[in-house]
């Protein structure tokens, strides 16, 4: 007679096994109607799973997280089926759920279309309303290999062969179609709805390798409903008008090219962004007592090798060798033998060689020691993404050397300057996780006890909340995590704040403590923007291009309806630069309709426009992004007006 116990900590008692399906009916009708799955002892499993002992239950309905995600997997299945349906010499491999929705490879001869999409859909709609019933069996490896061989599914059953001998496997039927899954799975077709759409074809190597066959990857998305769907697709759509690749082409800011992959050339307009940025954050460094400094970018590796980087980052960082010449009659000569010298991926290192020159005093900590540091880092082709995934890197870096009682302080000072500048920038829905040790790691475990407890002190102590990030930490310390969230919803990982006690131990650091030992010091790794590329990514798709004033690489533009207004536009033009607004004029011989409409898709925040009456009145007709309605005022006006408007907001007079 299991003892069936509820979240609520009530006992039910059953005569024999009992199933999901039987517990909800016996706590609701309501509740039996909506039930999808059931965790037993906290494992999900099927609604139908036999329960013959005594267990912690919970019943798991259609509208939750876990829900959501059975959807997606039974998404997949239903995708598979319908293909199946419809191109019988189709062979399914895998098919699993993924952010937003799932996919399925298939090997098939003929290539399929995106046209394809609505017919497999239609397909796909009907298995749902034929509420076609799941049903598990579990089969013996071997006995199930030869069943999938036996129906030409050789994929499947090269999967299967890599299971242990004698396992068993479990095996999922929609009615009669069947797949090989670990599950669990919706009781019937039914509960996946209809709020499914097919999104985009990819190619795909067989289990990733490319020696393998290509296989042709179905991607799509599922929602509990029609009306998160049609959200979704709204927010693609969006951000797909955000794409900063697309807006930094229309806007002139940057472009990428095959000779340098990864790397950005910045354009004059796009580099105005970055320049206003760095002063901007460079003024807040000043005021927060951080000393700027300039390393090397080549560091040899020996350096690396007793950081731990090498063994780390080796297949990650770009490496030159350094051939050590030697001399014969005939003058220099090069050897044939070198020492390998790599491109920083990080500063850490380098900054901790600054902070060993010399001898450093306790009275002496902290040490704030910031760089604008040039970084490379050998990213894979197929990771590179725009902005937002480079291969050379410039990180507002900077490093905290300070004693073990100044950590609390430290971190409550980042986290003060972290607020205040994502505040300036707009950003202010931010969530925190503090990620703990890897399984590739340096350092003990004693060691990581120290630095994740002092961490989770010093955040709790700065009023923060905080969720973990397990196994997410870096690998010489645990870090904290910013995600912030965008205008239309997404959330983007910025910034970094590290503890770490190894790397000092390592490079041997240290300080003359008050006792006249030799201690060493704490070192917190942080960063504001995290890196200058991706950060400017983000602030282009966050704003759509369309940025602060302050930030805007072009602020004003002077547009003019006739010639006659053209000698009066350049004195405004002259006179807005004066006071420092970035401003040109346009005097093309074209309608003001077109200039406006080409300026404003260019995301030009102000457009002055001057024609004979404002030249007569020394006025300026104003019209702002996005806006169709302008403003004339006078000449005067507009620059005392633009010109505050326009400085960065740390210079601004609160």
């Amino acid at each position: 007679m299991p003892q069936i116990t509820l979240p609520d900590g009530s006992v039910r008692s059953f005569d024999g096994t009992v199933t999901g399906t039987q517990i909800a009916e016996d706590i609701s009708k309501s509740l039996a109607k909506k039930a999808v799955a059931v965790k037993i002892d906290g494992e999900l499993s099927d609604i139908f799973e036999a329960i013959d002992r005594d267990a912690e239950v919970e019943i798991v309905v259609r509208d939750s997280e876990e829900g959501l995600n059975l959807v997606r997997h039974d998404a997949a299945h239903l995708l598979a089926q319908a293909v199946q349906a419809l191109y019988p010499e189709t062979q399914v491999t895998i098919g699993p759920v993924i952010e937003d929705g799932f996919y399925y490879d298939f090997a098939r001869d003929a290539p399929f279309s995106t046209e394809d999409f609505e017919k497999i859909e239609r397909k796909m709609a009907e298995l749902v309303d034929a509420d076609l019933p799941t049903r598990k069996d579990v089969m013996p490896r071997d006995a199930c290999v030869a069943h999938f061989d036996g129906m030409g599914e050789r994929y499947k059953a090269e999967l299967i062969r890599d299971f242990p001998a004698g396992e068993e496997i479990r095996v999922y039927h929609h009615g009669d179609w069947h797949d090989l899954c670990r599950g669990p799975h919706l009781p019937s077709t039914k509960h996946i709805g209809k709020a499914f759409k097919l999104m985009k074809l990819a190619g795909a190597y067989w289990r990733g390798d490319s020696s393998n066959a290509m296989l042709q990857r179905i991607y799509g998305t599922a929602w509990l409903n029609e009306k998160d769907m049609k959200a979704y697709l709204t927010r693609l759509e969006e951000a797909e008008k955000r794409d900063h690749r697309k807006l930094g082409r229309e806007m002139d800011l940057f472009h990428f090219q095959a000779e340098a992959q990864g790397s950005v050339f910045w354009h004059a307009k796009g580099y105005l962004i970055w320049r206003a940025l760095e002063a901007y954050i460079r003024r807040r460094l000043d005021a927060d007592g951080y000393g700027e400094v300039k390393s090397p970018q080549l560091l040899d590796s020996k350096l690396w090798e007793k950081s731990g980087h090498w063994g780390k980052f080796r297949e990650n960082m770009f490496v030159v060798p350094d051939e050590i010449p030697s001399t014969d009659d005939d003058g220099p000569v090069l050897s044939g033998t070198s020492d390998l010298l790599a491109l920083k991926p990080m500063n850490c290192p380098a900054h901790i060689q600054i902070f060993n020159q010399g001898i450093k005093s306790y009275r002496d900590l902290p040490i704030r020691m910031a760089e604008f540091g040039c970084c490379h880092r050998n990213e894979a082709h197929g990771a590179l993404h725009g902005l937002l995934r480079v291969r050379q890197m410039t990180q507002d870096d900077a490093h905290i050397f300070c004693r073990e009682d100044q950590i609390t302080e430290e971190t409550r000072r980042f986290l003060r300057l972290f607020a205040r500048v994502y505040e300036d920038m707009g950003m202010t829905n931010i969530t925190y996780k503090l990620a703990t040790r890897p399984e590739i790691r340096a350092g003990d475990d004693v060691t990581w006890d120290r630095a994740e407890k002092a961490l989770a002190a010093a955040l709790t102590a700065a009023g923060l909340e905080f969720d973990y990030a397990e196994g997410e930490g870096a690998f010489y310390g645990p870090k904290l995590e910013f995600h912030l969230t965008d205008a239309i919803g997404r959330t983007w990982q910025a910034g970094t704040y590290q503890l770490d006690y190894v790397l000092p131990e390592r490079l041997n650091a240290s300080y003359v403590a008050e006792s006249g030992a030799r201690e060493r010091p704490v070192l917190l790794h942080r960063a504001v923007f995290g890196t200058f590329e991706r950060f400017i990514g983000l602030l282009i798709e966050h704003y759509a291009g369309k940025l602060p004033l302050w930030l805007a690489p072009l602020q004003v533009v002077v547009a003019t309806i006739t010639s006659d207004a053209n000698d009066y536009a350049d004195k405004a033009t002259a006179e807005l630069s004066a006071v420092g607004l970035r401003a040109e004029t346009d005097l093309r011989n074209e309608k003001i309709n077109y200039k406006v409409r080409e300026h404003s898709h260019a995301k030009v925040p102000i457009i002055a426009v001057v024609g004979a009456r404002e030249a007569d009145e020394r006025k300026v007709s104003l019209r702002r992004l996005g806006s169709k309605q302008s403003t004339v005022i006078a000449l005067d006006e507009a620059i005392q007006l633009l010109a505050s408007e326009a400085l960065p907001p740390d210079l601004k007079q609160v």
